[in-house]
């Protein structure tokens, strides 16, 4: 059996050794890279933690790759540790494809929030993703009355984006929630859960159709010339 030294989630012991039962093959990141979920049972308070672990180099290969779990010794010159499965996984709403990396990030932790309980936060994160979001959609010049008030204050501009047909008519009903809940998220504390659920479902809507629909349609069009393309 493998042994894994990390800090304990469940007694608190630092530096405590784990004994890994079993060791989920997850994925492999870059053609070598094995990520795990590992089940292990600390030696102190006999709790069991799943830690999430990633290969660290090639060292080693032949022995992970036969079993993490069947390694001897401590594994630890082996894996790295990523964090372990809690709440914040506990059915968290995941972003639409093809979303910037920064703006995935954001609502990947109001998805969290939202699943463990911190509407308010959640609520928070919601409104700054749809303020990223909309930020990128503003022309580099004023125009047609776009001002900086209406640049800095979400909103004022999404009635702009609307009025200038650059965000679709069949959002607008809903984006009213981001308006109204996400300042009370972010200055009143006291959003419920229905309306981080809104908050949730209008950030998603709006990130399906500015990014995820496009480039889906772009891909489309790119497998679509590359299938008439003349075979050599």
């Amino acid at each position: 059996m493998s042994e894994l030294v990390a800090d304990c989630p469940r007694c608190g012991a630092k530096q405590m050794t784990f004994d890994v039962w079993h060791a989920l093959p997850l994925y492999v990141k870059y053609d070598w890279q094995y990520w795990w979920e590992a089940f292990s049972v600390c030696r102190k308070c006999r709790k069991s933690t799943v830690f999430v672990l990633y290969q660290k180099d090639l060292e080693g290969k032949e022995a992970i790759e036969k079993g993490l779990a069947r390694v001897n010794g401590c594994i630890n010159r082996l894996v790295g540790i990523n964090g372990y499965i809690g709440l914040k996984d506990m059915a968290a709403k995941q972003p639409p494809d093809h979303v910037p990396d920064n703006i995935n990030a954001v609502f990947r932790e109001g998805a969290v929030c939202l699943a463990v309980g911190c509407f308010n936060a959640a609520g928070t994160m919601f409104r700054l993703c749809v303020d990223l979001c909309t930020r990128t959609m503003l022309p580099v010049e004023d125009e047609k009355g776009l001002n900086s008030k209406i640049r800095r204050d979400l909103g004022l501009r999404f009635p702009w984006l609307f009025d200038n047909g650059i965000l679709p008519k069949s959002l607008k009903d809903l984006s009213s929630c981001i308006k109204d809940d996400g300042n009370d998220g972010a200055h009143q504390g006291t959003l419920k859960k229905e309306d981080a659920e809104d908050l949730l479902d209008f950030t998603y809507a709006l990130l399906e159709r500015i990014y995820a629909e496009p480039k889906r349609i772009e891909l489309a069009k790119e497998r679509r010339t590359a299938r008439r393309e003349p075979k050599s």
